[in-house]
């Protein structure tokens, strides 16, 4: 019987048992993703960093790949076999999970409808590989993608998510399905829910980190732009547009709260068991009574000023004040007594309408109406504002929101409050905002289509009586 040498502890580990054909077909899985990414390197060495972002995965679940922003799931059967059959397909397919990532789409749902907003994204990827002009990734251009590229380039700047899922929105349920079998590419299975019921809830931490990748990338595009390859104006701007502040509007108010008392019972401030325990010993003398006034961080001085200059849109102007309105009619968004100013203004303030509680606003929102029609130029505005503060008109001004699409004069010098223009999805043009402002881009199914319905004064009135009824009940 021959002699087996001893085991060498500086040898590197060999497994006791044969590998199996699942565990052999997971590494090949792996080895030919390395050798996709690779390839993928020499031709976009501008996305070193975000081709190595995404950790490998086998996954028999997935048909062939998908992504969570975290790791790059594949089913090893499915990725050999297109691995021999279409290496080039699979390096599209790779870069298509990528930009996902990039283009931010798998926290951006929102409130649209989930198969639709898959859809946009992948006809928003594909633009840009298509795009692209390099042999690695290029494929035949069918007439269904050029068409669907040029309908939607004739609604916005850039065919991005946004505008392609506004585009989808008006098709017939026939068309959408053969645009969504065209445009397929990975599995979207993976994609987090979307966090409508969580308004404070943080950034996810993947998204965080495609964010920075993101704006580091879109430096290297300025930067190198010629070395970026043929096509890239397109990356570029999918990339500049991911990169842009995008939240909620009700989000973004929340930013202008104060904390501050006012007269409500709150019901967490005392112990319940003193409470019942006195009830059930003297009847109807409880030991504890509630306190009258509880901290609330609400909205209580704000100036809202609407560009109603030629080229802002009247349609947009009002779904945004409906949008307002339905906010401010809100009971945990602004105190029973507030300070808000609605100012109109063009070249010159046309309007300013004070609001100082659900009864002024109701009745400001029944008569609104758009005034003005001239050119744009902010200035005005800041200065009327600045006015109201040096007259006392406001005590506490937590900031100025300008609602525009940014062609106008602005200010030469910071104002002595806060301030932020408003921009309503790819609609504006930020290249003379000045770096003290804040600018936001809300996303403009927030304010109209089927995502947000508009509510009027009648229906949110409505809205009221029912839990005024409610509440009663309750008692």
């Amino acid at each position: 019987m021959p002699h087996k040498p001893p085991l060498d502890p500086d040898a590197p580990f060999q497994s006791a048992r044969p590998e199996t054909h699942e565990e052999w077909q997971a590494r090949m899985g792996a080895e030919a993703l390395a050798v996709t990414r690779s390839g993928l390197y020499l031709d976009f060495r501008f996305l070193d960093q975000a081709l190595a972002a995404l950790a490998p995965t086998a996954d028999e679940r997935c048909r062939v790949m998908a992504t969570d922003g975290q790791i790059l799931c594949y089913q090893p059967s499915a990725l050999l076999r297109l691995y021999r059959e279409n290496p080039k397909y699979l390096s599209r397919l790779y870069l298509h999970s990528v930009f996902h990532c990039l283009f931010r789409h798998l926290w951006l749902q929102g409130r649209r409808d989930p198969a639709l907003w898959q859809t946009a994204c992948d006809i928003a990827v594909e633009n840009v590989i298509d795009g692209l002009g390099r042999k690695s990734v290029s494929r035949p251009l069918t007439w269904v993608r050029r068409r669907t590229y040029e309908q939607i380039a004739a609604q916005g700047k850039v065919v991005s998510a946004a505008p392609a899922y506004r585009w989808l929105l008006t098709q017939t349920p026939g068309v959408q399905a053969q645009i969504a079998r065209e445009f397929y590419a990975d599995d979207h299975r993976l994609w987090p829910k979307p966090q409508n019921d969580q308004p404070n809830a943080p950034i996810p931490l993947p998204q965080k980190s495609w964010q920075k990748l993101g704006e580091r990338m879109q430096t290297e595009l300025e930067l190198r732009d010629k070395e970026a390859g043929q096509g890239d104006g397109a990356l570029a701007q999918q990339v500049r547009a991911a990169n842009r502040s995008r939240r909620s509007y009700r989000d973004f108010l929340r930013r202008f709260c104060v904390l501050r008392e006012e007269v409500r019972l709150d019901p967490d401030s005392f112990d319940l068991n003193f409470y019942t325990y006195g009830l059930s010993v003297y009847g109807n003398m409880p030991l504890l009574e509630p306190n009258e006034t509880r901290e609330s961080k609400k909205v209580e001085e704000l100036a809202l000023v609407i560009d109603t200059s030629y080229s802002t849109s009247g349609e947009l102007v009002r779904a945004f004040l409906s949008e307002t309105y339905a906010l401010l009619k809100a009971r945990e968004n602004f105190f029973h007594r507030m300070n808000l100013h609605i100012i109109q203004a063009d070249n010159e303030v046309r309007s300013d309408e004070l609001v100082s509680s659900e009864e002024d606003l109701v009745r400001v929102m029944e008569r609104f109406s758009l005034r003005g029609g001239g050119g744009t130029d902010f200035r005005p505005a800041f200065e009327y504002v600045a006015r109201l503060c040096e007259e006392k008109k406001f005590q506490n001004l937590r900031g100025l929101l300008y609602f525009t699409d940014g062609m106008g004069r602005y200010p030469a010098r910071r104002p002595p409050f806060e301030t932020a223009f408003l921009f309503l999805g790819e609609r504006f043009d930020d290249a003379d905002v000045p770096p003290w402002a804040m600018k936001v881009i809300l996303e403009e199914e927030e304010f109209s289509g089927p995502a947000r319905r508009p509510q009027t004064p009648g229906e949110l009135a409505a809205e009221d009586e029912a839990d005024l009824y409610r509440e009663l009940n309750n008692l």
